[in-house]
């Protein structure tokens, strides 16, 4: 059952790093829509790829502390 655990975690850092940029620049096309501008879905990638490493991060000091 432990190894189940780590490789759905290591399949959790395959995809989390590209759900949270396109999370991230969805969010930031919403914005640019709503307030009419062209360059805020530039942060929205900034910020959702700086929330993925950190969960990538997170994750992998997990693993590797688990052993």
């Amino acid at each position: 059952m432990k190894s189940l655990i780590k490789a759905e975690s290591m399949v959790q850092l395959a995809l989390v790093l590209p759900a949270a940029v396109f999370i991230g620049w969805a969010l930031g096309a919403l914005a640019d829509n709503w307030l009419h501008q062209s360059w805020i879905y530039l942060v929205g990638i900034g910020l959702g790829a700086a929330a993925g490493f950190t969960q990538i991060i997170r994750v992998a000091l997990k693993l590797n502390k688990e052993g």
